[in-house]
């Protein structure tokens, strides 16, 4: 065998050899000269470590690597690691790896080439401890790569994904007494940054899922919560992940993920890059779970932090030079809108938003102080041409607090000052504002001197022009208010001031089947305005007869659900229909007939 390697070294490699060793100021024939090597070790089998002549032709190999041509590094490099080098030799042809990839310029050598294959062979093979270093840049050559969309789909393909996650589990075995521990730090930053560019891509997340992904970032980011750096890049990579539904029930599955995440809120509270992107996770765990909005609410600290954080960036806000775009003065430079820290704000606002419809949560945080307080200064402060997202959830969680009638209700005591700061956005031309206001004003007027401020500020009177909108959206709390307003008899009498009748059964007769929901809550505030009338035509005046005729068509069973096709949806009308409308408006309908002449 010896003889027929020397044969074989004399007769086809150490010409190919020479021929480099001569042509070093033709980088064309040197190229085809690589290429012809290379077929050469395959072909006589003397790729890898076993060949006894190596050292000679990596010598040769290497003194060709300082010469300034990519497409030259690139052959040397496939030949170098075909050869199985190790230790500062696998070091230096990584580095040059990652020198290749991250020009631009030579995507596409790099991409009809099979580089890729070698460097995953590379994290394959070559032990973790004993190369940290060329992992390092063997990882950053294949991060570069991971950005093209067919050497992305190369990786999955070849099992990239999985090997990955298999380096993850090495790198979370090591523990933090270990002394190359910290090394390792830049490894993962690299390792995690391509997690994040796979995790764009459809057939990677399959795979991160089938491998379970989720628990090994959680490992990594509790053990380097001390590397700022690593922690983005995870972080990054959950909080795209978290947008889809298989992932963020893995998240929440994680026990410990909420207390690494408060605690990571806390260590770095001004990284507004983490933060952001914690806060859009923490959004993304409790906008459909209730057992997540639960279990974030019950860790310590957990919504002194939020509180806490919300100060942090309403300050910070408060005091950056803002520029906002105006329509009137075109032309000059405005800054990025919203600003960071209104981006904050805002995604902070829906955890808050989301941890509010759990009973027992909404029910405590209605009764925090400290909550409610940030919330109303956001309406104060801020206004919604200034920042809509902003305004528009700060109404939104004060909508959902307001509906829990709790002892020591923060709502509840600054109920007026509320009142104040919601007719500002019933005066905004945003109507999102305008309906998150009236659905506000819904919960408040169940007290009295919220619906004396209403009738005060003739507010009454907006909430009727609504009922014209023919928006089951805008006319639902529109009509809230409404009826509470008619829980008071002496102010029951501005229904039929400023056309209220009409506009109730016209909204009646638009929705009628196909909402049952709001047809009785207009029977029932036709119930109680009409509760002392002596007669049906000074009561509801020249609507009594349609409204008599509605009433009775909607009361018929044939009508009662002709609007409904799916048979879910039929059934649950049903009950609706019969529990909840039919008692309701035949009793309004017996008070009519027993009063029209």
């Amino acid at each position: 065998e010896w003889e027929e390697e020397d044969f074989f070294w004399y007769t086809r490699i150490l010409p190919i050899l020479r021929e480099l060793e001569k042509r070093e100021d033709n980088i064309e024939h040197l190229c085809l000269a690589c290429t012809k090597l290379h077929q050469a070790l395959d072909e006589g089998n003397m790729l890898g470590k076993r060949f006894k002549r190596r050292n000679t032709l990596l010598k040769t190999l290497y003194k060709l690597v300082d010469i300034d041509s990519d497409p030259l590094s690139l052959k040397l490099a496939k030949i170098i690691l075909a050869m199985k080098v190790d230790g500062k030799n696998l070091l230096s042809v990584c580095k040059l790896a990652f020198k290749i990839c991250r020009n631009e310029k030579n995507y596409f050598i790099v991409q009809n080439d099979t580089l890729l294959d070698y460097l995953l062979q590379v994290l394959w093979n070559e032990d973790l401890q004993a190369n940290n270093e060329a992992f390092v840049y063997c990882m950053a050559a294949i991060k570069v790569m991971s950005e093209k969309e067919v050497l992305r789909l190369k990786m999955v393909s070849q099992g990239a994904v999985e090997m990955f996650l298999e380096l993850m589990k090495q790198i979370n075995n090591v523990k933090e007494y270990d002394t190359y521990f910290s090394k390792l730090g830049r490894l993962l930053v690299q390792l995690t940054g391509t997690l994040r560019i796979l995790a764009n891509c459809a057939q990677a997340r399959r795979r991160l899922s089938h491998s379970g992904a989720i628990p090994e970032l959680c490992v990594a980011l509790e053990q380097r919560s001390s590397d700022k750096d690593v922690c983005i890049w995870i972080v990054s990579v959950l909080s795209k992940l978290s947008t889809y539904n298989d992932f963020c029930a893995a998240l929440a599955d994680c026990s410990r993920c909420y207390i690494v995440f408060l605690a990571l809120l806390n260590k770095y509270q001004k990284q507004q890059d983490l933060v952001i992107r914690i806060i859009f996770i923490l959004g993304n765990l409790t906008a459909k779970n209730d057992q997540s909005r639960e279990q974030f609410f019950k860790e310590k600290e957990s919504v002194n932090t939020l509180t806490s954080l919300f100060q942090t960036y309403y300050e910070l806000d408060l005091n950056a030079v803002t520029w906002h775009h105006d329509r009137k003065k075109e032309g000059k430079e405005h800054l990025k809108y919203p600003s960071e820290a209104e981006d904050v704000l805002i995604k902070l606002i829906r955890v808050l938003a989301n941890l509010s419809i759990h009973p027992r949560v909404g029910a405590a945080l209605a009764a925090a102080h400290p909550v409610v307080g940030l919330l109303v200064t956001v309406l104060e402060y801020k206004s919604v041409d200034a920042c809509e997202e902003l305004v528009i959830n700060a109404a939104t969680t004060i909508n959902n607090l307001s509906y829990y009638h709790v002892e020591n209700s923060a709502v509840q005591d600054k109920k007026l000052h509320l009142a104040e700061m919601l007719l500002k956005l019933l005066m905004s031309d945003n109507m999102d504002a305008v309906v998150e206001a009236v659905r506000v004003f819904g919960n408040l007027s169940q007290h009295h001197e919220i619906r004396d401020f209403i009738m005060q500020k003739k507010i009454y009177k907006f909430m009727i022009a609504l009922l014209d909108s023919k928006n089951r959206e805008v006319c639902f709390p529109a009509c809230g208010v409404l009826l509470n307003l008619t829980v008071d008899e002496n102010k029951r009498a501005f229904l039929m001031e400023e056309g209220g009748i009409g506009k109730l059964v016209d909204c009646l007769q638009d929705f009628g089947p196909a909402d049952w929901q709001l047809s009785c809550l207009i029977c029932k505030t036709l119930w109680n305005y009409s509760e002392n009338m002596t007669s049906a035509a000074s009561c509801f005046g020249g609507d009594t007869n349609a409204l008599l005729t509605l009433l009775t068509a909607l009361l018929d069973e044939e009508v009662e659900l002709e609007c409904s096709l799916d048979r879910d949806i039929k059934d649950c009308q049903r009950v609706y229909w019969e529990r909840e409308f039919k008692p309701v408006a035949e009793k309004l309908l017996d008070r009519i007939q027993s009063h029209h002449s």
